[in-house]
């Protein structure tokens, strides 16, 4: 029997916590298939490796029980529990839950109601008009479920790419050990991954070596590595345990930079650029710049080169997306965009007291350690929807809290009372508003209700937008990269919304959000609203995820001064809205 790849076991274990899921079995124990799921896709090594050699509970999210499950695995190729379950759920019941907005019990819901047990089935009924018909879904579910059937089956079903929060260990991995090697030169990870675009296809990697032959060796050899898929006398494509397919080519050093712009730019970045270099007689490609009139080829060892020939000043790579960073080039108006190191401070994050994993101490304690001026401590409001709420009194003891921690701190770092408060259906936020006035910073987002027609939603958002005492809205349309669409909204709306008003919008830097999306970020920036890069931590440790939202401000074009916490808190604290109350 052929061993089961790390990808094949993630996928056992995620179809057990779907089946879990359907059969009604505590969350705890679908969390932990699903946790371990995680682990398995994201190991750098064979984990049925490791199962044998009885070190598999080494790793994070597996323990004795798991063991013997992928013991079962590999011994017979299945998981007991899940052939019992199999044979009282349908398969095709695990497609319908993981359909956006639906989830194990709508789809439960169907199977009893209708006896719908695959897509096509759930498809028929509701071009029947059948799925209104059930209480508790409606028309609005039949007609949102009858478009994501149709984009599925126009698209030929999801499109198989990955986080790029997943894909960017695996490049800096590889890319590292390519480094080390002494026949290695240069080595540069390209295409979306070196744009920071929210997901990534695969992962390439340029190169330059004395024996190409020894460094595709061993990039084959690598640990992470689980196969090899192809490989020649330039490059090699090889796949990850992690299910991550990766693309080396070594090239000649005096034709680096031609590779490297052609395989980083965008489609749309590279077709206008060949297209201003055609009217100007030369011909870009991966090989270098032709010139018609000479008939020479120009081959470039640096891209600055290769934009420089073609009149254009060196562009960073996140705005390489066709939207006007070429004629920026040409007439010098490329912003200086914003760093990481650009931030003085966070105005989202989350402790034990709600959902975090740490608490308030622990993250005011990382906070001082990365050298903020000011940290805002937002836990979940009172009708935050996943049981993990505070109530009004809690709020008003951690007030209490956060003044006392403020004078042991004497000034070192600035610790703000906030919450991150529900906006409820009809655009209300979900504290009294005496309670909204005592504290230092109100970030809302929507956590409830997110199948409301556009216009209801945008106007839900917009009474948000002009309460007085809302400072800003965090991840504002709701979206899950990969995972679950945007909820129906009109951004431009809010987004004008939020600049008559004064309230900030933020950046959610969690990487299966990034919301705002680059666009509406460069949108709001323009139309005059401040934007905030806020990491959502949920323990110390996240705040490292604002490197995510730093990458969307700039694929925004973003500079330091169009990012509200890259101010120091003496300039920050006027810009809240309270402030100006």
């Amino acid at each position: 029997m052929a061993t089961k790849n790390n990808a094949e076991i993630a996928a056992a274990f995620e179809e057990l916590g779907d089946l879990y899921e359907l059969d009604g079995a505590v969350s705890y124990r679908v969390i932990a298939y699903r946790t371990a799921a995680k682990a398995v896709r994201d190991a750098s090594v064979s984990i049925m490796a490791l199962t044998r050699e009885g070190k598999v509970t080494t790793v994070p999210g597996i323990g004795k029980t798991l063991e013997e499950k992928l013991k079962a695995l590999d011994e017979t190729g299945d998981i007991p529990s899940a052939v019992k379950l199999r044979a009282k759920f349908p398969v095709g019941l695990i497609s319908i839950m993981h359909l956006p907005g639906f989830g194990a019990k709508r789809a439960k819901l169907l199977y009893d109601e209708l006896g719908v047990d695959s897509l096509e089935a759930l498809r028929e009924k509701a071009e029947a008009g059948e799925i209104r018909k059930i209480r508790g879904l409606g028309a609005r579910v039949e007609e949102n479920l009858l478009r994501v059937l149709a984009e599925q089956e126009e698209g030929g079903g999801p499109a198989p790419r990955i986080l790029l929060s997943r894909a960017i260990p695996v490049a800096e991995q590889i890319a590292g050990a390519l480094r080390d090697h002494p026949a290695a030169h240069r080595v540069e990870i390209a295409g979306s991954v070196r744009r920071m675009g929210d997901t990534a296809k695969d992962i390439d990697i340029i190169a330059t070596a004395d024996d190409v032959g020894a460094l595709i060796a061993t990039l084959a050899e690598l640990p992470l590595v689980e196969s090899v898929a192809a490989s020649g006398d330039a490059g090699a494509r090889v796949r990850t345990h992690s299910g991550v397919k990766v693309d080396l080519r070594v090239v000649e050093p005096d034709q680096f930079g031609n590779v490297l712009q052609h395989f980083t730019g965008s489609k749309a970045h590279n077709v206008q650029l060949r297209e201003a270099a055609v009217r100007r007689g030369l011909h870009v490609s991966e090989y270098g710049i032709l010139d018609d009139e000479t008939g020479e080829t120009l081959r470039c060892a640096t891209e600055e080169e290769v934009y420089e020939r073609l009149g254009y000043a060196w562009i960073p790579p996140e705005l390489r997306e066709g939207r006007g960073e070429l004629e920026a080039a040409r007439n010098g108006s490329l912003p200086q965009l914003i760093e990481l190191s650009d931030l003085r401070g966070d105005l989202h994050c989350h402790t034990t007291l709600s959902d975090g994993r740490q608490t308030l101490d622990q993250m005011a304690e990382e906070a001082l350690r990365r050298g903020w001026e000011y940290l805002a401590v937002t836990d979940h409001s009172a009708s935050h929807g996943f049981g993990d709420h505070v109530t009004p009194e809690a709020l008003e003891a951690r007030i209490e809290e956060i003044a006392a921690l403020n004078d042991r701190l004497e000034g070192k770092i600035r610790i703000l009372a906030g919450t991150e408060s529900n906006i409820l259906p009809d655009g209300s936020l979900d504290y009294p508003d005496e309670l909204l006035q005592r504290l230092d910073w109100v970030i809302a987002s929507i956590h409830t209700s997110f199948g409301m027609e556009e216009t209801a939603m945008t106007e839900r958002m917009i009474a948000a937008v002009e309460h007085p005492w809302l400072d800003a809205i965090g991840h504002p349309t709701g979206r899950k990269i990969e995972t679950r669409p945007p909820y129906a909204i009109d951004m431009t709306a809010v987004i004008a919304a939020a600049a008559k008003n004064g309230t900030m919008i933020e950046i959610n830097s969690a990487p299966d959000r990034r919301d705002m999306n680059e666009s509406h970020a460069r949108a709001a920036s323009e139309a005059g609203v401040m934007v905030l890069v806020d990491s959502d931590a949920h323990s110390a440790r996240n705040f490292d995820l604002l490197q995510y939202g730093i990458a969307t401000a700039r694929r925004a074009w973003l500079t330091p001064e169009k990012v509200a916490n890259t101010r120091s808190w003496a300039d920050f604290a006027p810009l809240r809205k309270r402030a100006k109350a």
